[in-house]
This record gives C-alpha cells, structure tokens and sequence, in this order.
C-alpha cells in the first residue's frame, strides 16, 4: 500500500532529494513549494505517484487549504517531512527584527502549524524535522537566527514526540554541510577550510541525508522516536 508524504519546500535540494526517495519508493509524494513553480513541476514530471501542492509555511490560512487538499484526495496522510527553511546570513549588527522573524515563521512557526494540522489527518505514521548541527555545536554568528530557529526545532521535535506517542514518531536530522543551492555561492576558499573540519573531508551530497530521512520512515526505524540523528560526515571539533 502506497504511503501518503508530504514534503514541504520540495521543489529543489534536500526537499527535492527526500521526495525523490520517497517516489522512487512508491510512495504519493506531495512536493510543497511557493515560489520555486517551475522547479516542482519539472521533479514531478517524472513520477506518476508525485503531486504537487503550492503553501507558503508561514501563512496559516494556506496549510490548513494544503493539508485539506491531501485530505479530499488521499483521506489520510502518513508522513511529515518538515524540510522548508531560509538563511538570511549578514553581520550581527546588520539583522533586524523583522528578519529575525522571517526566519522563525518559516524554519520553526511553519513546521509547527503544518504537524498541529497534518497530524489531525494521521492515524499513525512518523514526522521528521530537519534540523542542523547549528544547532547544536557548529556556531556562526552570522547565522545566529537560522541556528535559533533550527535549536528550536530539534525542542519542538521532542515535545511532538511525547504529544503524539504512541503512534506518530517524531525525529530530527541535524545536517552538517550539503552541496545545495543555499550553499553553491560560498567562497571556495572558506569551503576548503570548512571541510578541513569534517571528518570525511567533504560536503554531503542531498541523497545521502535523504537516504537517512527515508531510514527514519521506514519499518526499519520502528522502535527510533525523540531522537536527533546527526549526519555531518563526522566533526574534528
């Protein structure tokens, strides 16, 4: 039997990687996207089981239209994949409030709103919130508001866990550095140096976090739930 997912910022990197999986996997896969049109349509061409749903995570009114929309046409959902974020790296002197708030609406607001409203259409399943090693022991200050909203993630991921236990599983990813296009524009120079720090001395591709966000998903994680699994090729610091 075909599982229902919904991946939300899906049209592009990670997102586009962890819907891939899924399809390839047989799965109805909902790639969520609000801006990136173009992009979703050219990932769902390719798959039969894939559909597309328009939802900008910060607009309340447009998740509970989203998630009534999997509602009419699949009755039910099974998994969750909270991947849609935005970095609004600057000096910590140049942030403002009010994209310090842009980043919380859409990296932890949004993920919030759509399990409060996903969640009333699952009998059981699994939620994964991908969240990043910012968040936990990898700091910048220039990105000080993505690691807020991403440590506060990983806080919402364990109070799900006890909400919604037994039957819907709640984990976090916490992601070191991926070759994606929240990325590509870094300085090569300040790539080398950071890779210096991974273990395996390289960024990850999107597929191979993927790959760990489908585990997750999947029978063989039955008895995984609360947790954050690290995967960032390994730390020297």
């Amino acid at each position: 039997m075909n599982r229902v997912v919904l991946v939300t910022g899906a049209s592009r990197g990670l997102g586009a990687a962890i819907a891939k999986v899924f399809l390839e996997n047989h799965d109805i896969v909902y790639i969520n996207y609000n801006k990136s049109e173009d992009k979703a349509q050219e990932l769902a061409q390719n798959y039969e089981l894939a559909k597309l749903v328009k939802c900008d995570v910060r607009n309340e009114e447009e998740i509970i239209n989203m998630v009534e929309k999997i509602k009419e046409e699949e009755g039910h959902l099974d998994v969750i994949i909270n991947n849609a974020a935005i970095a609004l790296d600057s000096l910590v002197s140049a942030k403002t409030k009010e994209s310090f708030i842009a980043i919380l609406e859409t990296n932890l607001i949004g993920p919030f709103l759509v399990c409060k409203y996903g969640t009333t259409i699952m009998d059981k399943g699994c939620i994964v919130n991908i969240s990043s090693t910012n968040a936990i022991d990898t700091y910048y200050p220039y990105s000080l508001d993505y690691d807020a909203s991403k440590a506060g993630l990983i806080s919402l991921t364990h109070n799900l866990a006890v909400e919604y236990a037994p039957n819907i599983r709640v984990n976090a990813i916490a992601c070191g550095w991926m070759n994606t296009d929240m990325n590509k524009e870094l300085d090569e120079e300040y790539k080398k140096e950071e890779c210096k720090k991974i273990l395996l001395n390289r960024f990850a591709e999107p597929n191979e976090i993927a790959s760990v966000v489908f585990f997750l998903c999947s029978s063989s994680a039955s008895y995984i739930n609360n947790a954050v699994i690290r995967v960032d090729g390994g730390s020297r610091c």
